[in-house]
């Protein structure tokens, strides 16, 4: 009896936090997961993506809990009398693979974000619930939009000159600048795999922080007579225009970048289920129902991806530092080039709008409308923001795409 206590003892979390080298810095990541658990429901911060990977972090961090331990095959030899040996691939036709353990739960939901499942799922709900209309009306907020992504590539530099990433690595922490959670994910599980707890972490902490972050830097680039701004009632744009502007999307960016098909695809694809109006209720499941089974399950195995061995490590202060500086010079760049367009066009363009290329959609083209109200209370810049608010969102996945060509193989 006492030796059975002893080791049901032995068998607890808490006797391996003091038992096992290396376990405090599963306490640390706990400590992180409870701070974001805060950020997620008492601050409002993304809690849609961050609290579901606060609590990946969680689980995966719980001493002993193997819930992202992998499944150990054995290669059982044909003969009867054989002993079964750990899978080797190179003798792997000599005998049958049996499942010797199974992984953990968290293990196998990851596969979704290893394999690039959940991340173009994800944008195929965003298509769903996006109105392209305000950037099919003025073109132009093409130029905020692509302006924005140059944060990723002055980000991609920065990284490669640390000397602390490696080509593929630098792509996928880049990406962090044009505050896209999920096309930072899918470009972190081709290119780097073992930065995506630490990348998904710092994309959407840094989206969640778009009204904390955004509105200093657009007040130190803008003027107070530039801030108030009133811009022009847009056009009607019509059904056809709507219908047409996924599809031509997709053809023409597919033809060009083909490596961003399977982000621009599915994300078009998503808008062309909301502006047919032919499908009501694939549209429905792909921004509810789909969206948000896909939402827990990417959260959550993400943040698993953050243990303590993969993310206390020097990499990790280099990729929040670096997200920093992409976010910041990406708003920097969209409210520059805003100001720019607004000296061309006579002073029509209020420059707020700029800073809404980041693709944290809608988030960034509130936070142009709040700052625009606040100068001027009878301003009204957001749908004049969502032009380019969405524009980034295809910036991004193009940005993804270029990144992939030059330097996934």
């Amino acid at each position: 009896m006492l030796q059975a206590i002893i080791d049901f003892i032995k068998s607890t979390g808490i006797y391996a936090i003091f038992a096992v080298n290396g376990m405090w810095g599963n306490v640390l990541m706990i400590m992180i997961a409870f701070l974001l658990l805060y950020l997620a429901i008492k601050k409002g911060f993304e809690p849609l993506l961050l609290l579901p990977i606060a609590f990946g972090m969680l689980l995966t961090n719980l001493p002993l809990s193997g819930m992202m331990s992998t499944p150990i095959m054995d290669l059982v030899a044909k003969s009867p009398d054989a002993h079964g040996t750990l899978l080797n691939v190179s003798n792997a036709g000599q005998g049958i693979l049996e499942l010797n353990q199974p992984g953990g739960l968290l293990y196998y939901l990851f596969q979704g974000d290893h394999l690039g499942i959940f991340p173009p799922l994800i944008f195929m709900g965003v298509g769903a619930m996006t109105d392209f209309g305000p950037l099919i009306a003025n073109p132009k907020s093409l130029l905020l939009g692509a302006a924005a992504q140059f944060g990723i590539f002055i980000t991609f530099i920065g990284a490669i000159a640390s000397g602390l990433f490696t080509a593929q690595q630098a792509s996928a922490i880049a990406i962090i600048g044009g505050a896209d959670g999920p096309t930072a994910i899918y470009v972190a599980s081709k290119m780097a795999p073992e930065l995506l707890g630490s990348i998904a972490v710092a994309a959407y902490s840094y989206m969640a922080l778009v009204p904390v972050i955004q509105p200093p830097i657009m007040k130190l680039l803008t003027t107070k007579e530039e801030r108030v701004i009133k811009m022009e009632q847009m056009r009607h744009v019509s059904t056809l225009e709507k219908i047409l502007f996924p599809i031509m999307v997709t053809v023409i960016v597919s033809l060009i970048v083909p490596p961003a098909t399977t982000l621009i695809g599915m994300l078009m694809l998503g808008n062309l289920f909301k502006e047919s109006g032919v499908v009501g209720r694939l549209e429905d499941t792909a921004k509810n129902g789909l969206m948000n089974i896909v939402t827990i399950f990417l959260g959550v195995s993400v943040g698993a991806t953050a243990s303590a061995d993969k993310f206390l490590v020097a990499q990790t202060l280099a990729i929040i530092v670096l997200g920093a500086l992409a976010f910041a010079i990406g708003t920097a760049a969209g409210v520059l080039m805003a100001k720019f367009m607004n000296k061309v066009s006579g002073g029509r363009i209020n420059p707020l709008i700029g800073s809404a290329g980041v693709s944290a959609v809608p988030m960034a083209a509130r936070v142009s409308q709040v700052v625009g109200q606040k100068e001027n209370p009878s301003n009204f810049l957001l749908m004049h923001a969502m032009g380019p608010n969405v524009a980034g969102v295809i910036g991004s996945a193009v940005s993804a795409g270029v990144l992939l060509s030059l330097f996934l193989y």
